[in-house]
């Protein structure tokens, strides 16, 4: 009797520790020298373009894996930049895409009341397949459409590499 009440706890342990390993995720993180790639790029191609860029890639959730602040980028670009990547990661979609749902009747402009949200292009999700891994937030270009091709460039640079 006493080895079959064992063998009873032994099978309803392994019951309920294979049902805990079937209830977690699976997620994907963006390498830091993944990262380190996108935010030089995102800063180098601004860069070529005559502007002082700073770049932030952060992960999956929110947290910074780097920041770059390019020669000469004013000292408000790493907020704004790392507010634009927070932004882009947490709604999981690109800023650019944002500034057009923060208009209009189902506008999400209150929400950029919350800290760090802000609705302005050059916040760029990063994907593997549709999972978002991370973001690039761009900052310092005369423009959010300058910042946000700035962040593209930074994320083309990687894209190939992403598996």
């Amino acid at each position: 009797m006493k080895h079959a009440y064992k063998m009873l706890l032994m099978a309803a342990a392994l019951i309920s520790a294979s049902r805990s390993w079937a209830d977690t995720l699976s997620t994907h993180r963006i390498p830091a020298a993944l990262a380190v790639e996108a935010a030089n790029e995102t800063v180098a191609a601004c860069a070529r373009q005559g502007y002082r860029e700073t770049a932030v890639v952060l992960d999956a959730d929110g947290a910074i894996i780097v920041a770059l602040r390019g020669d000469g980028a004013g000292i408000h670009t790493l907020d704004s930049a790392h507010d634009k990547a927070y932004t882009a990661v947490s709604f999981k979609n690109d800023t650019l895409a944002l500034t057009e749902r923060a208009k209009g009747e189902d506008s999400i402009a209150p929400l950029a009341k919350l800290p760090h949200v802000m609705f302005f292009g050059g916040g760029v999700v990063i994907k593997l397949g549709d999972e978002v891994i991370g973001s690039i937030g761009a900052s310092g270009a005369p423009g959010a459409k300058f910042d946000d091709g700035c962040a593209h460039a930074g994320l083309e640079k990687i894209r190939d590499q992403l598996r």
